[in-house]
């Protein structure tokens, strides 16, 4: 090969792929897409369909036993649909246990331990991305560290500090060792990290303050990730069984989780019939503030977009 051509390919390649280039290739692409498609398509739809059933047939499967006779939960064959369909269940949850309570005690925590992980996990994660300390990099360390540490090695040393602390069966002793951050922090540090900086800068060349760039500026742009964070830690906290079943002794203070254990009985013959009726119960609030934060999260996500 001359010097002249391998001059000219070079020159070829420093211009970039020519029109016709780019046509040849994108009729390639088009063509293995095209070629692919159908497979790949059906391949997606099958998995989704296959994920679908296997979420939704447990749940559906809870709710018609919630719906069923006593008789009519052991049947063989299982029985798809209730025949005949009875409300008793749900009179019989309400009535055998305090049920209400058992719901009051789960909004309050809840509320309380949830309210504690956001805060402090969004001004953690800011004191620690956008702001400048000593000792910065080992206090993140330590968050990464407590992540590996899995909740139930600390409840005993938890369990003899609040018994101590004379915080059994109180609110305080269930919501206080519950407020850890360390998700939330490195969840949201992560966030805050890939922001745009020519925005951290200007508000700061404009004179924002810490909490002022943190309320004006950085949360409107880290709205979906938060939502994400506050659905994953009242879902988290609305579930929480352990620490509220070793803390709480009666329904002054025991959540709707370690209230549904009761309708067990220690016979052994248990009636699931009002523990589907209860867990029915106990899914729908969930169920509500999911839908309701859905569509908070795709209108932050598609109303504030930035481009730096």
């Amino acid at each position: 090969m001359s010097t002249s051509t391998v001059v000219e390919d070079l020159d070829e390649e420093r211009a970039g792929p020519t029109p016709a280039k780019r046509s040849r290739k994108a009729h390639n692409v088009e063509a293995s897409t095209h070629h692919r498609g159908p497979v790949w398509t059906a391949a997606g739809y099958a998995g989704m369909v296959l994920i679908v059933l296997v979420v939704a047939v447990p749940l559906f499967w809870i709710l018609i036993t919630s719906f069923k006779e006593r008789g009519d939960i052991y049947v063989r064959p299982a029985q798809w649909w209730p025949n005949p369909a009875t409300g008793a269940n749900y009179t019989e949850l309400t009535t055998r246990i305090p049920f209400f309570d058992y719901v009051r005690n789960s909004v309050i925590i809840t509320t309380a331990t949830s309210a504690a992980k956001i805060v402090l996990g969004v001004i953690s994660a800011y004191a620690l991305s956008l702001l400048r300390f000593p000792g910065r990099s080992v206090v993140f360390l330590v968050v990464i560290a407590a992540l590996m540490v899995p909740n139930q090695i600390t409840v005993i040393s938890n369990y003899a500090l609040v018994a101590q602390l004379g915080w059994r069966n109180t609110y305080q002793g269930i919501i206080i060792p519950l407020a850890g951050v360390a998700f939330g922090t490195f969840l949201m540090r992560n966030q805050f990290l890939n922001l745009p900086g020519e925005i951290i800068e200007a508000a700061r060349l404009d004179g924002a303050g810490p909490m002022k760039l943190l309320w004006r500026v950085v949360m409107p742009m880290s709205w979906p990730t938060l939502v994400a964070f506050a659905l994953i830690t009242v879902v988290n906290e609305w579930n929480e069984y352990l620490w509220p079943f070793l803390m709480s002794d009666d329904e002054t203070t025991a959540p709707l989780p370690v209230g549904l254990t009761f309708l067990q009985n220690n016979d052994g013959v248990t009636n699931w019939g009002p523990v589907m009726a209860g867990t029915v119960l106990a899914m729908l609030p969930i169920l509500v503030l999911f839908l309701f934060l859905q569509r908070q999260m795709i209108k932050g996500l598609t109303a504030g977009a930035v481009k730096s």
